[in-house]
């Protein structure tokens, strides 16, 4: 099943902590984290991150915090988040 959706309604913000710049590289999880829009779904946002950065999503989690829902994306095997991160200007 194909999900069709617009990744810039999906997804608000990069969520960047010295923890999600760890988590990028492919020995400590291969995970891309944002910031999304509190009624958006799993498959949702494993969409929006696909059409978005051109990659496989592996598993998405998320969590409702004080700043809004959190979700972490790790990428299949194959796709490097840290090249993937590129896209969004981070280093």
């Amino acid at each position: 099943m194909i999900i069709m959706v617009d990744p810039y309604s999906i997804l608000i913000a990069p969520w960047y902590t010295e923890k999600s710049m760890d988590n990028r590289l492919p020995d400590r999880g291969n995970r891309l984290e944002f910031i999304v829009r509190l009624d958006s779904n799993k498959p949702e946002i494993a969409a929006a991150v696909e059409q978005l950065f051109e990659v496989r999503v592996e598993k998405v989690n998320t969590r409702i915090t004080k700043r809004g829902k959190h979700a972490s994306v790790r990428l299949a095997e194959g796709y490097n988040a840290e090249e993937a991160s590129l896209k969004l200007g981070a280093f």
